[in-house]
């Protein structure tokens, strides 16, 4: 189709910024005189294509950078390969990498190339190593082919028990993995790392009308979240004590003014009062539980039950 022919010639002039008739022929095995009416086509339609005769001359795609099939800028296109770099730490997206820079003029490559190694993502904390299962690579492409699944899942505790899913997409938190996914239920989420089994059923399925996988994970997330902070504990920390607080606790910490005697107040969210105590245990005598009741009389059972089992010292 000469659509198709047009777009090649594009192309062709973008990646060599200067060509011949006889070499866009050559290129997409066409004659010479279809590759000059097509070159003239894209000069009469308004592409910045000119044509100079004589030694040295040829076809030439004016704008060299600012030029491309996609519309983007070369500040655009820089962008976008620092956001792409960081997903590109396996076998699989290095290789995806490396084709999307072939694909771009070559006035543009230097610059994607460099831009896409400037930034790396290590979304996990220094405790645990990423999460992602013997069953992400399943899930991935279910989710592109929109196949409908058996999914083995087993929950924190419990048995292995497989359901009908519809898997719509993947979202990574933290080092972890989700699946979000339709179920009789309605939508919910599938840690891939407890994932056990994935099965296909043989049927496809649409995703629902207007489904985005953003919104519905802010949609699923949220109740999480609330829940993750539903009491607030007070307290005092002792001097130099503040950055221990910080990596234990992380965003659900706020710290607050200096006491006379250099203690810090600080407030740290959590699920109950009784689980930010026994997080705060560690740091023993260092830090002062102020408020809830409930966090101060957790923090004396815990005292004792270690008393109990270690001795006094």
């Amino acid at each position: 189709m000469r659509a198709d022919r047009l777009v090649a010639t594009l192309l062709f002039l973008q990646e060599r910024g200067r060509v011949t008739s006889a070499e866009v022929a050559a290129e997409l095995e066409v004659s010479e005189r279809t590759a000059r009416r097509d070159l003239e086509a894209l000069m009469a339609a308004g592409v910045p294509v000119y044509s100079r005769q004589g030694r040295g001359g040829g076809w030439t795609l004016v704008g060299g950078a600012r030029t491309n099939l996609t519309g983007l800028t070369a500040e655009e296109i820089r962008s976008l390969f620092v956001l792409l770099g960081p997903v590109s730490d396996t076998p699989r997206m290095r290789t995806a990498l490396r084709k999307l820079v072939r694909a771009l003029p070559s006035t543009l490559r230097t610059d994607a190339e460099a831009a896409s190694r400037v930034g790396l993502d290590d979304g996990t904390d220094w405790a645990r190593t990423a999460e992602g299962g013997p069953h992400l690579a399943d899930l991935e492409r279910a989710v592109l082919d929109r196949a409908r699944l058996r999914l083995g899942y087993a929950s924190p505790g419990g048995a292995a028990r497989v359901r009908a899913v519809d898997p719509l997409g993947l979202v990574s938190k933290a080092g972890a993995r989700y699946l979000v996914a339709d179920t009789d239920g309605g939508l919910r989420t599938f840690r891939v790392s407890r994932v056990t089994s994935v099965e296909r059923t043989g049927e496809a399925f649409e995703p629902p009308a207007g489904f985005d996988l953003a919104a519905a994970w802010r949609g699923l997330a949220g109740p999480m979240e609330e829940r993750m902070a539903a009491a607030t504990v007070r307290g005092r920390a002792a001097p130099g004590t503040a950055a221990l607080l910080d990596r234990l606790l992380g965003g659900r910490l706020r710290l607050g003014e200096r006491d006379g005697d250099g203690w810090t107040r600080f407030e740290a969210d959590g699920p109950s009062p009784e689980v930010v105590a026994a997080q705060l245990a560690g740091l023993g005598a260092r830090v002062e539980v102020l408020a809830p009741e409930a966090a101060r009389r957790r923090l004396a059972e815990l005292a004792a039950e270690l008393a109990g089992l270690y001795g006094a010292p």
